[in-house]
């Protein structure tokens, strides 16, 4: 067999072998799995995830799924653990250890002093008869038939199990915590979901003077000056006391060509758009794309609670803001 075909074989075999693997976990999500979501969200400190190896890394990435999900987690090397490290869990958090084998030195050497301190264990293991299995309050059983390693022996198959484990408790408490979309985001504020969730309009706005706007006397000559210099594709027009009358924007300005409207003679009220579409600063900025989108339109301006100009943005701060 060529190379070719080697790898193509050995790269399906492995995401079968890891699919059974995941299906028969199913019979894992049972009273057992509710007993730990029930220690998990009564939790009165921190859930404390631990593992060695490669188990070590899934635990890891366990620990931030649950931390950015609701749930105070961190990770504990077991190996540091039992050098001082055993200082970071106290009374009151919860301990989610994981070890294929259930026999992992680092971990059941720190089994008497986590009893000692009655901390409610959590384990996750391919051997429900294994010592920290026995030693748990509650044991998840991760096992499977095989590795997808040809040798049966890099951790594969069993690695995977123990993350769509942890992912199955993050999600019970993530539900059962009610947490919400802006909870989410609150823990996600560099990322692009959180701008979309937190960002409003008034944090990207246009404001001041960087605000197209003419009076609507001025002439659509002149309002032409202020859409190029502010550069914002559109002008708002307004009254003396800045209230919003209506847009002039591209759109408009193609009509007004079409209609052969002189420009140095046309007032901008007699060619602008009135009922324009508006956004408040305390709007979602991701609202606002959503408007731009649905009313097919690049600009919008924005508004006070008395209708009064008070900035302008389009589609392209918005993608810069990293909204869209």
């Amino acid at each position: 067999m060529s190379d070719h075909k080697r790898f193509i074989e050995l790269g399906r075999s492995v995401i079968n072998i890891e699919k059974q693997a995941i299906e028969k976990l199913q019979h894992s999500i049972n009273g057992d799995f509710a007993r730990a979501c029930e220690l998990l969200i009564n939790c009165q400190g921190r859930v404390v995830v631990t593992g060695m190896g490669k188990s070590g890394h899934i635990a890891n990435k366990i620990a931030a799924t649950l931390a950015s999900t609701g749930s105070p987690a961190f990770f504990v090397h077991p190996g540091e653990a039992s050098h001082g490290d055993l200082g970071m869990i106290t009374r009151g958090d919860v301990v989610l250890a994981l070890s294929n084998s259930g026999e992992t030195g680092e971990i059941t050497g720190i089994l008497p002093v986590l009893k000692r301190k009655d901390v409610p264990l959590i384990s996750m293991t391919g051997n429900k008869n294994s010592t920290l299995a026995q030693l748990s309050d509650v044991n998840l059983d991760t096992s499977v038939e095989k590795e997808a390693c040809p040798l049966n022996l890099a951790p594969t198959a069993s690695t995977t199990t123990a993350l769509v484990m942890g992912d199955a408790l993050a999600v019970a408490l993530l539900d059962a915590r009610g947490f919400s979309p802006d909870d989410f985001a609150l823990s996600h504020p560099g990322g692009s979901l959180g701008r979309k969730l937190l960002l409003k309009v008034e944090d990207i706005m246009h404001q001041g003077d960087s605000v197209p706007r003419v009076t609507e006397q001025v002439l659509l000559k002149d309002a032409l000056l202020e859409i190029t210099q502010k550069r914002l594709g559109m002008t708002a027009i307004i009254d003396d006391s800045d209230c919003l009358k209506g847009i002039f924007t591209d759109g408009d300005l193609r009509r007004s060509i079409e209609k052969k409207v002189d420009f140095s003679a046309t007032p901008i009220h007699q060619v602008m758009t009135i009922n324009c579409q508006t956004v408040t600063p305390d709007m979602l900025a991701a609202e606002a794309v959503q408007i731009m989108e649905k009313k097919a339109i690049n600009s919008l301006i924005v508004v006070d609670k008395d209708n009064c100009v008070v900035g302008a943005l389009n589609m392209h701060d918005l993608l810069k803001a990293g909204v869209v």
